[in-house]
C-alpha cells in the first residue's frame, strides 16, 4: 500500500444522507439535503451551512425533523441540491444555487404531520427523526453550525423494522450514502459487530454455542 499525501477539497468520506425540514418564518417548510450527521446516544449532530435557510430557521425555530432517505430516492435528492430556500440567495451562492420555497414539491416528495414537533416528515424516507436543537454553534471558522439534535421521537417503515421489536433491521434499511459528491447505497453484509442485538441466523448459533 502506497499512500499519497493530497488536499482534497471536500471530506465526504461517506456519510449518510439526510433531508432536514425546519419552518420558515412565515410558516412554511424548508426541506434542506445535507450529508454531516453523527449519532451519539439519542443526540445526532448536524452540521449545516450558516447562511442557509435552515441555518436561519433552525436559530429561531429550534424543532426540526431529520429525514434518511433510501438509495432509491437519490434523484429526488439531487432535484433540490441546486436550490434554496434563502432569499436573496446568498452572494457566494448565487452562481450555482437559485431560490425555490416549495422544495417539497420540487423533491417530488410528500409532506406529512409529525406528532411532536412542527416542520412535516418526508413520507417517502423509511426513517424519521423528530428532533430539537438543543445546542447550535458555529464551527471554528464560522462557516458552519453545529447542532446537537435531540431526537424525540423515531419512525420508520415498517418493512425495516425487526417484527414485535424497537430495532431496525440492518439487513432490510440501507441509506443513501454520499460518497465525495456521488451517491452510493450499501453492498451486501459483511459480518456483524459483537454488541449488535440483532444477530442473523449464523451470530445467534454462535451465542447458543457460548
Amino acid at each position: 500500500m502506497t499512500h499519497l499525501t493530497i488536499e482534497p477539497s471536500i471530506l465526504y468520506i461517506g456519510t449518510p444522507v439526510a433531508l432536514l425540514s425546519t419552518v420558515n418564518d412565515d410558516d412554511t417548510f424548508n426541506l434542506a439535503p445535507m450529508s454531516s450527521a453523527w449519532s451519539l446516544g439519542d443526540v445526532v449532530v448536524l452540521g449545516v451551512g450558516a447562511s442557509g435557510q435552515t441555518a436561519a430557521n433552525l436559530q429561531e425555530r429550534p424543532e426540526l425533523v431529520i429525514n434518511f432517505p433510501s438509495p432509491e430516492q437519490w434523484q429526488a435528492v439531487e432535484r433540490i441540491a441546486g436550490l434554496t430556500g434563502r432569499n436573496p440567495v446568498p452572494e457566494h451562492k448565487r452562481a450555482r444555487f437559485r431560490f425555490e420555497r416549495e422544495k417539497f414539491a420540487a423533491a417530488g416528495l410528500t409532506p406529512i404531520e409529525s406528532e411532536l414537533v412542527g416542520p412535516p416528515r418526508v413520507a417517502e424516507c423509511p426513517l424519521q427523526f423528530e428532533a430539537s436543537a438543543a445546542d447550535v454553534q458555529f464551527d471554528a471558522d464560522g462557516n458552519f453550525l453545529i447542532i446537537q439534535a435531540k431526537v424525540l421521537r423515531v419512525h420508520a417503515d415498517r418493512r425495516i423494522v425487526v417484527p414485535g421489536t424497537s430495532y431496525v433491521d440492518p439487513g432490510a434499511w440501507s441509506p443513501l450514502i454520499y460518497n465525495f459528491r456521488h451517491y452510493f447505497g450499501l453492498a451486501g453484509e459483511l459480518g456483524e459487530s459483537f454488541r449488535t442485538e440483532t444477530p442473523r441466523a449464523a451470530g445467534a448459533d454462535r451465542l447458543l454455542r457460548r
